[in-house]
């Protein structure tokens, strides 16, 4: 949204010669959706139609990934784990957001590094899906040729939209000008800000409006459109973030916290809220069925990385609850290919990954002289295998089935780096991506299983919350936890299994800000160097870790950083929005 105002009184009078400016394509991801003079009456003729209008909403969902083109360019087309203690930008170029606004500690209210930040309130798309989600439900009784059934479908899935849009600008700047209608032109343009507390009864009352009328799983032909459990997933997404002590707490996050961003005390019936919501999930799994973890073919390494990428990669099958797409073609993410030299992940992050019986990696590896070889021992994997999937290590196949870049003989190594690539979404074969749909896995089960257990940890303790955390990690054969693991031992264990199963995936971001980790954020941040025996596919390596440039929050912490700031210019239109704290 490049002007909230501009944006939400574009003409919208319903009438005979009402306009609007929606164009409809032939194909699903249709372009330029702003650019016709289709009256209402004509854009709600037919059932065909109609869908148009309600396509449009879809296509302005939150995408993770570089595409290339707006609104998919956060942080100056790099990624959220960028700003987390999982990965580091070296871009270092005019537009990247990590580099300019971030490790310098420069970002502001002020900011006009265009499509730099994580968030920027009032340039996000969510505000373009909310309008085409107002205006499909205000109108679908037009349709002619809808059942009622047909009807009450497609409006729930308008108000999941709406509710994953606001859940998306929540995380993100807390309470929110909130839109519950499409804006005819006249109309008085004030939307006070809601309260931290109201935006999330808004949310979940959404959700629980649409639950009833969404189809539990879509099939084939369908696929994409919004679902029952994708609704019941992302209403314990939000209750899970609310109930988090950075926001349900006695003690505020911020000297200058108010209603608009916390709760402003503590509830435990908060945590109680977010179990009764994974209950209520998976209640309705175990009555219909149809999702489960995408479990490997045989009991091998890569068959495990096979299919903990099915999981995330894949459309359709057992595991991705809400999918958004940008595209079909592998070109769809061609910007992240293109950029996929110019960060890294940290040697913090490669380190959480236990060996591949499930055993910790232990914090004071000797990296000079190792025991044990850290990635591959006679060519076969030493550590879980989501290490492989979502890092390139010395020693691995990268894309299109070259070796890894990242050993320092390496004839294409880049001095500025971390010593490790992004692997996920990346794919190592060419024919891996062929003839395979792309999308976002914006909501997964295992996350749903992880949340659960994280709510059931915090409310009754660890024993009922064990075996959803065991099943993600026996998924890819590591060892059950111990089953006398204490209370604060199985939060840090949900912690790192979510960084674990979720890198690049959006979640290791929130995770830190909803539990406060001040010292993830300060903590030094390492890179490995490591030499292969041989220039060409080198068998063994030396290793030698390094520390990473600084980030301005290792000596100057803020707690403001937990949230976006809100743009000056967006606070002195005057519609509503206030500033968060300390910005």
């Amino acid at each position: 949204m490049k002007n909230i105002i501009k944006l939400l009184s574009i003409c919208l009078v319903c009438g005979v010669c009402s306009c609007s400016d929606l164009t409809f394509g032939d194909k699903f991801l249709g372009s330029q959706p702003e650019s016709s003079g289709a009256v209402l009456d004509s854009m709600f003729s037919s059932k065909v139609n109609a869908d148009k209008v309600l396509t449009s909403a879809y296509t302005y969902l939150p995408y993770g990934l570089p595409t290339g083109a707006a609104p998919n360019n956060k942080l100056g087309v790099n990624l959220l784990e960028a700003i987390s203690d999982l990965y580091q930008s070296f871009r270092n170029n005019a537009s990247d957001g990590p580099t300019n606004l971030y490790y310098n500690g420069l970002l502001s209210a002020n900011n006009s590094l265009a499509n730099a930040e994580a968030y920027r309130y009032g340039s996000e798309s969510q505000y373009n899906a909310i309008r085409y989600a107002w205006i499909y439900i205000e109108n679908v009784a037009k349709v002619p040729d809808m059942t009622e059934d047909e009807r009450n479908e497609r409006i729930a899935e308008a108000k999941m939209i709406i509710a994953l849009s606001y859940a998306e600008m929540f995380r993100y700047v807390g309470g929110v000008c909130w839109i519950d209608h499409s804006i005819e032109p006249n109309e008085t343009m004030e939307f006070p800000r809601l309260t931290f507390a109201e935006t999330v009864d808004r949310i979940i009352g959404l959700l629980n409006e649409a639950i009833p009328y969404l189809k539990w799983k879509q099939d084939e032909i369908e696929d994409g459109r919004m679902t029952k459990a994708g609704a019941m997933g992302l209403k314990l997404r939000i209750l899970l973030f609310a109930a988090s002590p950075t926001f349900n707490s006695d003690t505020k996050w911020h000297g200058q916290a108010d209603e608009y961003t916390c709760y402003g005390n503590y509830s435990k019936k908060r945590w109680e809220d977010a179990m009764k919501a994974g209950q209520e999930f998976f209640a309705e799994l175990d009555r219909r069925q149809e999702y489960a973890l995408t479990q490997p073919a045989e009991p091998t390494a890569q068959a495990r990385r096979l299919a903990y990428r099915a999981g995330y990669y894949d459309r359709g099958g057992t595991e991705v609850l809400v999918s958004i797409r940008r595209g079909y073609n592998e070109s769809t993410h061609n910007n992240l290919f293109d950029q996929r030299f110019y960060s890294g992940p940290t040697l913090n992050y490669v380190n959480m990954f236990p060996w591949a019986d499930g055993e910790d990696f232990p914090e004071d590896f000797n990296w000079e002289h190792p025991s044990k070889q850290p990635f591959f021992q006679n060519g076969e994997p030493t550590r879980d295998p989501r290490l492989y999937e979502n890092v390139a290590v010395p020693g691995d196949r990268y894309f299109n089935d070259t070796q890894a870049p990242v050993y320092t003989n390496h004839q294409d190594y880049r001095a500025e780096g971390s010593g490790f690539l992004m692997m996920k979404f990346i794919l190592q074969a060419a024919s891996d991506r062929q003839n395979r749909p792309v999308q976002w896995p914006y909501l997964r089960l295992p996350e749903v299983m992880l949340s659960y257990a994280e709510a059931i940890n915090e409310v009754e303790g660890p024993e009922n919350a064990l075996s959803y955390v065991n099943q993600v990690r026996n998924r890819v054969g590591l060892s059950d936890l111990s089953s006398d693991i204490g209370q604060s031992d199985l939060r840090e264990a949900i912690l790192r299994e979510r960084a674990l199963e979720f890198g690049f995936e959006e979640v290791r971001w929130f995770d830190l800000v909803r539990w406060g980790r001040k010292d993830d954020f300060q903590k030094k941040l390492y890179g490995l160097y490591s030499k292969g025996d041989k220039v060409n596919n080198p068998t063994s390596f030396t290793f030698a870790p390094y520390e990473l440039a600084s980030r301005y929050w290792a000596n100057n912490w803020d707690s403001k950083w937990y949230m976006s700031p809100i743009p000056q210019k967006e606070i002195n239109k005057g519609y509503g929005m206030t500033q968060n704290p300390g910005w």
